[in-house]
């Protein structure tokens, strides 16, 4: 009987004591358990808002930002093709009804006029014609202005007007696309889809690959997929624009008890909770607590005054969201709460992983004892 008590109570003493050991924190972890993150919390004079998710806090908080263009990139008007613009090329042919000209060579009818370039100021000049006022006509009008000049000079002159080169209206594309340059807005490269097409199309990965245009002191971004899914996306170009392609920059922190803590990047334009931890490895079959999944954010104040069903918050908030992936439905709101850009994912030790790691040091400062008393005691002898 008195064997049994002093085990017992050396076992107690053997867990006071790994108690004692865990809570001074004397013993290496990946980080905060789930009671001192909670102890952060602004209930706890802390400096975070710790909210549990459930289907409402998924509503507000678990989508990610979309991007698009404004109404004002969306509903400008297609750039005529037919108007001219300064810097324009044109090619001019012009017919006469005589023998002898006023510009044919001896034995020819018609006078090229190739490469006639629109000046700044919007003119082109032509022989005989003088100055010719292009930018803003068609070339139609152009080309009854030339023939009304000419008419005067030589009998019933018939003229050509063609647009050659559109360097008046030109866009720039940069980025990660298989031909940067400058190109000019022509008939079939009047929207933002056909001119990515004639630039040789994204060369990034389409999943992450962002499109930009700037247009003065306006831009607008969306996702290179969501070009083709909506339609409405591929908005008629202007002369000046520039569109920079680019690989999406967003990434997340993974730490804890997860397969790899590492920096993420994002490899699709939305991933879930599920999907993030997922890509560093799961979590740790030896060391994680599926009920201390942590997601750590700053918030806006407008959405964190409708999580709290608050109006006073201003300014961003840090929020830590908790998912329970043990709870019921928590696979599914975990698969439904969205990560985003710079957020940190943060899985916390199981308690037994602490319980663990104080017998394995007690045991061993033990072992290790032992074996430099007796080193000693055998030294003596």
């Amino acid at each position: 009987m008195i064997t049994l008590t002093l085990r017992f109570a050396k076992g107690a003493a053997l867990i006071v004591t790994l108690g004692a050991v865990s809570a001074c924190g004397l013993l290496p972890r990946s980080g905060p358990n789930k009671s001192e993150i909670f102890s952060g919390s602004v209930m706890e004079e802390g400096n975070a808002f710790v909210m549990v998710v459930d289907d409402r806090i998924n509503g507000i908080a678990g989508v990610s930002p979309a991007l698009g263009f404004s109404e004002a990139f969306k509903n400008a008007g297609v750039v005529g093709s037919d108007t001219i613009r300064a810097g324009d090329v044109l090619g001019l042919t012009i017919w006469e009804n005589v023998e002898d000209g006023l510009l044919s060579a001896p034995g020819a009818s018609a006078t090229p006029l190739e490469e006639v370039q629109v000046d700044g100021s919007g003119f082109i000049f032509v022989p005989y014609a003088g100055r010719i006022k292009a930018a803003g006509n068609s070339p139609e009008a152009i080309r009854r202005i030339i023939s009304e000049k000419l008419a005067d000079q030589t009998p019933d002159p018939q003229v050509q007007v063609r647009r050659l080169a559109g360097d008046g209206a030109t866009v720039s594309i940069v980025g990660g696309v298989s031909g940067q340059g400058i190109y000019p807005i022509e008939r079939p490269t009047r929207t933002l889809a056909t001119m990515l097409a004639r630039a040789g199309g994204v060369a990034s990965e389409p999943e992450i690959a962002k499109v930009t245009v700037v247009r003065g002191n306006h831009s607008g971004s969306i996702w290179f997929e969501d070009l083709y899914a909506n339609p409405g996306n591929d908005i008629a170009l202007r002369g000046g624009d520039i569109i920079f392609v680019e690989d999406s920059q967003r990434y997340f922190t993974a730490l804890g008890a997860t397969g790899s803590q590492n920096r993420v990047q994002f490899a699709d334009q939305a991933i879930s909770a599920i999907e993030a931890i997922a890509q560093v490895g799961g979590l740790s079959a030896n060391a994680a607590d599926p009920t201390g999944v942590f997601v750590l954010r700053e918030e806006p104040a407008s959405v964190a005054n409708q999580l709290l069903n608050r109006d006073d918050l201003v300014g961003s908030q840090r929020v830590v969201y908790v998912l329970d992936l043990t709870q019921p439905n928590g696979l599914f709101i975990a698969r439904d709460f969205m990560i985003r850009d710079q957020d940190t994912v943060y899985v916390t030790e199981a308690p037994f992983v602490q319980f663990n790691k104080g017998v394995s040091a007690l045991t061993g400062t033990l072992g290790s004892a032992a074996g430099l008393t007796e080193a000693v005691n055998n030294a003596g002898n």
